[in-house]
């Protein structure tokens, strides 16, 4: 598998492809935003490692310009920790966020997290079927989600939590429970990062996102897609 590295620091950039290397990944770099944008569209990547801060434009701009043509899982760095920065990163489309510095064995942990979910996704030994909520429906064969009979453009990530919450349709999960069973691991923390993704989906599949049809809040609870 290949990952692409995007970082204007040289120096942290070898040191992240050294970590993937001994895990025996190929590893391509990129140190602006638009070397970023452009290794993306040119090479077959199965992840990319994007940090917020580099030359040209942001790792955040370079990302929502990469989502216009591919689902491909990112992983967001930054040595901000601050939340508004982790909501926009995710609200642009990446899939996962890590802080700076970083432990390497995190690091690891997290991409192979990723990828283990995006390989995964049209590859699960199940029945076909077909779960269906009104005019939203997701094909489990192939890993789409219709709606209206068109094709619903979505993250790795927003993927799993709709089909998840298709899959049981009528029932009320807390974010806690979305998040260890999207992201397959314990719930820390998880409330910014379950809305953001919850927030662009509706952006996606509802009319009125404010008013939304489908995917509704169960305020004190949690999420359910409405069993119509």
């Amino acid at each position: 598998m290949t990952i692409l590295v995007c970082d204007d620091d040289l120096e942290i950039a070898e040191a992240i492809g050294i970590y993937l290397r001994h895990e025996g990944y190929e590893v391509l770099t990129a140190h602006t935003g638009p070397e970023a944008v452009e290794a993306a569209r040119e090479h077959d990547v199965q992840l990319i490692v994007m940090d917020v801060m580099m030359p040209g434009f942001d790792g955040i701009r370079a990302t929502l310009r990469i989502r216009e043509g591919s689902n491909v899982p990112i992983l967001m760095l930054s040595a901000k920790s601050e939340d508004t920065d982790k909501i926009m990163g995710l609200g642009m489309g990446a899939d996962d966020y890590l802080t700076k510095p970083f432990n390497p064995l995190e690091l690891i942990a997290r991409v192979k997290s990723l990828l283990r979910r995006y390989t995964q996704l049209g590859a699960q030994d199940i029945a076909p079927a077909v779960y269906r909520s009104g005019d939203l429906e997701l094909n489990n064969e192939s890993r789409t989600i219709t709606l209206g009979g068109e094709p619903v453009r979505l993250t790795p990530v927003e993927l799993r939590i709709l089909s998840f919450l298709l899959m049981n349709a009528g029932r009320v999960f807390s974010i806690t429970q979305i998040y260890e069973n999207v992201w397959d691991e314990p719930a820390f923390s998880p409330e910014n990062t379950v809305a953001v993704h919850i927030r662009r989906i509706r952006e996606k599949i509802e009319i009125d996102p404010k008013n939304p049809k489908y995917l509704k809040v169960v305020w004190g609870i949690g999420y359910k897609v409405e069993k119509l």
